[in-house]
């Protein structure tokens, strides 16, 4: 056997041929004043939409977290204005420290459908102290009032508002037939394996979107995603994702120079990514500044060397 012909062998015990679900994590851009740049947001999401990827707005990339109902809801005006009529995405539907917050899932959800979007139900501090049969009850009544949805796990080391959850709790959430899958941003490789196979074994429609954008690799082992690293660059993403599909070995080299960028953008502090996403879209002139939400932690100016690399 030739050396290629080795190679061709070695890279098919992954799954190539295989068609990713892409789903980008857009960027919510800010001015140097501190106000959202509503301009330049709408010029993101287009980006990638035109890539090839499907959009997801409200998300962690999009300071959910940090952002009142009223901005919540002017992203996704924003967003189904730039999109136009018909086309879909994906929106994080937030209850925040609401009081009530399975009302205010409702209502977030709601929101959402009503603009045409699919809601990515991102956990709260109420839903960490429920065993693996009250949390998969409180998604359950979350989605009674929902045609379909994403769930998200995300770790804390992104934001104190997620959780990781125990296999259990995976199995019963990913038996909720509205749910069509689940984003899982633990950062561990293994675990996400273990996701995969789960999955395999009890749903094999349910869809894992990885979130993990220190190993993005994982799509080559049946993983779609759903990540903040492909709002730096969704069309070499989308590049990407074709050379697995058509079973090119190029996957793997861009596939490494993708990473390298994410072992840059999402070294600790882990949550400084979006500063980094905003340094890197500023440099190769997407962007007019590098500014974030007033309250998100930022990189040093010396980072622009790193990512100019």
């Amino acid at each position: 056997m030739s050396a290629e012909a080795g190679l061709a062998a070695a890279f098919a015990r992954l799954r190539p041929g295989r068609r990713v679900h892409g789903i980008s994590a857009v960027l919510l851009p800010y001015t140097g004043e501190g106000r959202i740049d509503w301009e330049a947001f709408e010029g993101l999401v287009v980006r990638t939409k035109q890539a090839g990827l499907d959009v997801a707005v409200n998300m962690d990339t999009g300071f959910v977290d940090l952002l009142g109902d009223a901005e919540r809801l002017a992203v996704l005006d924003a967003t189904r204005r730039a999109l136009g009529a018909g086309v879909p995405f994906y929106a994080g539907a937030f209850a925040g420290s609401a009081a009530d917050p399975l009302s205010a899932y409702h209502a977030a959800a709601s929101a959402i459908e009503a603009r045409g979007g699919v809601p990515v139900l991102v956990q709260c501090v109420a839903m960490h102290g429920l065993g693996p049969a009250e949390k998969a009850a409180f998604y359950e009544r979350i989605l009674q009032r929902t045609a379909r949805a994403l769930a998200f796990e995300l770790s804390p080391v992104f934001a104190p508002h997620g959780e990781i959850w125990d296999e259990e709790t995976f199995a019963r959430v990913m038996a909720l037939p509205k749910l069509e899958g689940a984003k899982h941003s633990s950062l561990d490789r293994g675990k996400e394996l273990l996701r995969l196979a789960q999955r395999d074994r009890l749903r094999p429609d349910f869809r894992v979107y990885t979130g993990n954008d220190l190993a993005i690799d994982l799509v080559a082992y049946g993983s779609d995603y759903l990540l903040g690293l492909s709002t730096f660059s969704p069309q070499r993403f989308a590049e990407r994702d074709q050379a697995l599909f058509a079973g090119r070995l190029e996957f793997l080299s861009r596939n490494d120079a993708l990473q390298h960028l994410g072992n840059v953008g999402f070294r600790a502090p882990v949550p400084a990514y979006k500063h980094a996403a905003a340094q890197f879209l500023h440099l190769v002139g997407v962007l007019r500044g590098d500014g974030v939400h007033p309250a998100a932690p930022r990189r040093p100016g010396a980072d622009r060397a790193l990512l100019w690399d």
